[in-house]
């Protein structure tokens, strides 16, 4: 294989956009994983098909006013039904792995009770179709589906929704563990917590931050005991958790901004990753948090710091704030910039990602990485005669992946590198309207186009893996 700079589709007529150097032959190691990733709800439809029952984001997706434009999941792109022809467009991208998450109420309709055997035996094809065609399966057991009885009856902050989870683990890898080696417990507990239950903007919608605060330890809890569970069962399996970190700035150089970021980073990264490995929660936070969160106890936090094989970083966009006394943890995030943005307000800052990793391998004793969600949003046009031009895409893309190249050259242990998203798809608070997809999807026909960025990641793929 030749190394140096990867073609990149662009407009017609336009000059090949290329990579920079960095992303060459001798950077990414030979078992280097090139994937994509995608959730059940997001993609999944068949909402009430063959035994499976609501989940939080069934409930929520269809309170008025929820959604933008009043979308919800109920179809999304039909995987359900079309699986095959889904696998066969991973096949065809040259993915070497597809990470996809199991619908907890497919598979336990009521969160705990009877197995619906419907569920897991769609899985079982699934995965079967997957490893025929090559294509290594990284289950995710939780993207944000929490079964809508489990949130009657308290929701994350209920403890026993970890016991409920851990059997959850137990029904899938009991199924299916003979077949898939990478399992990862949760996806972006934050979201779950504080986007769910102090935010109010996902699934189940509510404003309490004790309760996000109660919400964030039990889905730590869940993940640890899990783990134990996971690795009970299944022989060799290699079990982690996917975490969204980012990295913070000042959005000045001023004390109080700085402090304000200093915060903010406890917020979103410290309050995961001190705990998940061996420290606790980290001693500010606790102090900031005092009047809300009593601190767990040591055979909590011994359960939470279970050892894990893989770390799965999501990544998008860093986090710009400003003091702002008063609000929650006196910070609040500044708004976009002078930079360039998606179609979502997000600045694309890929050096970010770069910084984000060395920092993490730094002060933390991480096992190996691997990004398990990477992508942007942007306005796409309807396809023209099969083709979707998207160089936006493409240059987000593009400086992503060199800036993993270059935290490997550091030094930082990755291993993987997954797209989000395979396919558009349900994109949660902004429903349809957010694109994030290699692959276009025509929600009224479920038609599917490769787009231009969908085949710079084939011809990518191919390069480093020749």
């Amino acid at each position: 294989m030749q190394s140096g700079a990867v073609p990149v589709l662009g407009e017609p007529g336009e000059a090949e956009f290329e990579l920079p150097a960095a992303t060459s032959a001798d950077v990414f190691p030979s078992d280097f994983t090139w994937g994509a990733s995608t959730s059940a709800y997001q993609v999944e439809g068949a909402a009430a098909a063959d035994g499976r029952l609501p989940s939080i984001w069934d409930t929520f997706s269809h309170t008025p006013g929820a959604i933008l434009n009043g979308d919800n999941g109920d179809v999304a792109c039909d995987h359900y039904h079309r699986w095959r022809e889904d696998v066969a467009l991973l096949a065809q991208l040259g993915t070497g792995a597809y990470r996809f998450s199991v619908s907890w109420p497919r598979i336990l309709p009521n969160g705990t009770g009877p197995v619906n055997a419907k569920g897991l035996d769609w899985y079982e094809r699934l995965v079967d179709g997957l490893l025929e065609c090559g294509i290594q399966p990284w289950l995710t057991l939780y993207h944000w589906d929490l079964p809508q009885p489990l949130e009657d009856a308290g929701g994350w902050p209920n403890r026993a929704t970890a016991d409920a989870f851990v059997r959850f683990a137990e029904v899938v890898a009991s199924r299916l563990g003979d077949r898939i080696h990478t399992w990862m417990t949760l996806n972006e507990p934050w979201c779950s917590a504080f986007l769910g239950y102090q935010l109010g903007m996902h699934a189940p919608g509510r404003r309490d931050d004790a309760l996000a605060l109660r919400a964030a330890h039990t889905l730590l809890l869940a993940h640890g005991r899990a783990t134990q569970a996971l690795r009970g069962i299944v022989t060799g399996a290699r079990v982690g958790i996917v975490l969204n970190p980012t990295p913070v700035q000042p959005a000045t150089p001023t004390e109080a901004d700085a402090a304000a970021a200093r915060r903010a980073d406890g917020y979103f990264n410290r309050w995961f990753l001190d705990p998940l490995f061996g420290r606790g929660y980290p001693a500010d936070m606790l102090e900031a948090v005092a009047p809300l969160f009593t601190p767990p106890s040591d055979s909590d936090l011994r359960s939470i710091g279970t050892h894990i094989d893989v770390l799965g970083i999501n990544y998008y966009r860093p986090t710009v704030v400003r003091a702002k006394p008063g609000a929650y943890l006196g910070f609040e995030e500044a708004p976009p910039d002078a930079e360039p943005v998606t179609a979502m307000d997000w600045v694309v800052r890929p050096e970010g990602l770069r910084e984000l990793l060395v920092r993490i391998n730094h002060d933390y004793p991480v096992p190996p990485m691997a990004i398990t969600e990477n992508g942007a949003a942007y306005t796409d046009a309807a396809p023209t005669d099969g083709q979707l031009h998207d160089p936006e895409r493409i240059r987000y893309l593009a400086g992503h992946v060199d800036a993993v190249a270059q935290a490997i050259s550091a030094g930082v242990p990755v291993t993987g590198y997954f797209v989000w998203s395979f396919l558009d798809n349900f994109e949660w608070a902004w429903g349809y309207g957010s694109r994030f997809g290699l692959v276009h999807v025509d929600y009224a026909t479920q038609q599917r186009t490769i787009k231009d960025s969908g085949r710079w990641y084939q011809r990518l793929i191919a390069q480093q893996t020749a």
